[in-house]
């Protein structure tokens, strides 16, 4: 019997790459999104059901569930792809924006997750995959809301590995950095045309975009080398918790876990600084 996930946010991005990586290794996906009369590739697509999941509508949630257990009578995994990123300083971040900031990329995956438990349970199987980033290991400035948002759903994910054990359900956490194709950029561009401009940051923000071209320069992933990792994830059958996704965050990751806290801070303050010494 075929295999079936559900994916969260796949109108773009990993959630899109993921479900036609999924279909071609021979899964049912149950491709959620939160307007799919827009989707026109994965509604052509053999095994695949698109249908609508707003991860703040648990009522979507619920149907969502529904509808792939009827169409593919049971559901095996679950990728919690959908989210989004607040770039700009937390002053000038309005409030309403960071309030959505933690009800997509916090909430939004426990809404997803409290709602596919019941099934997992009934099965006494289930693979739940968060996907976070590489900020939610390391922080980076103007992505102190993010970051915070993918902490959160770090901490959530690796308690929460411990408690489904007890229920035969794994879950598993995806850190992605820089990918060349998404449009995540795009999205975060666009979301901080919503902050205020405060002039006080203007040399520190000037020299924090230096340092971010050089982080793009250095993407070498694609979605599907990432789709790639969710699907190890999803099958590999172990206890891993985490996967590192894409080689340019790996030293900054190695940095984190690896390197005295001590260093570590030197080492991001002296790349984030606004002024450096002569």
């Amino acid at each position: 019997m075929k295999k079936t996930v559900l994916i969260t946010g796949t109108s773009s991005g990993f959630g899109k790459a993921a479900t036609r990586y999924f279909s071609k290794h021979k899964w049912n996906v149950v491709a959620t999104m939160r307007n799919p009369a827009a989707e026109k590739e994965l509604t052509a697509m053999p095994d695949v059901l698109v249908t609508r999941l707003d991860v703040l509508d648990k009522h979507s949630i619920k149907e969502a569930i529904a509808a792939g257990i009827a169409r593919f009578g049971k559901i095996d995994a679950v990728i919690n792809n959908a989210g989004f990123g607040l770039f700009g300083v937390f002053e000038g971040t309005p409030p309403e924006k960071i309030k959505e900031q933690f009800d997509v990329n916090v909430f939004g995956v426990m809404n997803v997750t409290r709602g596919i438990l019941p099934h997992f349970r009934q099965q006494k199987s289930g693979v739940i995959i968060n996907i976070s980033s590489g900020a939610g290991v390391f922080t980076l400035p103007m992505l102190s809301l993010y970051c915070a948002s993918k902490f959160a759903l770090e901490g959530f994910s690796e308690s929460l590995a411990y408690e489904l054990a007890s229920q035969n359900i794994q879950v598993k956490i995806i850190e992605p950095g820089g990918v060349i194709s998404t449009n995540f950029g795009e999205r975060s561009a666009q979301e901080s045309l919503f902050n205020e401009p405060i002039e006080d940051y203007n040399d520190f923000i000037a020299t924090t975009n230096q340092t971010f071209v050089a982080l793009r320069s250095a993407r070498l992933a694609r979605e599907e080398d990432v789709a790639q990792v969710i699907f190890t994830a999803a099958t590999d059958g172990t206890n891993r918790i985490r996967y590192v996704a894409t080689p340019d965050i790996a030293p900054m990751v190695k940095a984190r876990r690896e390197t005295s806290e001590d260093d570590y801070v030197a080492e991001m303050r002296r790349r984030f600084a606004a002024k450096q010494e002569a």
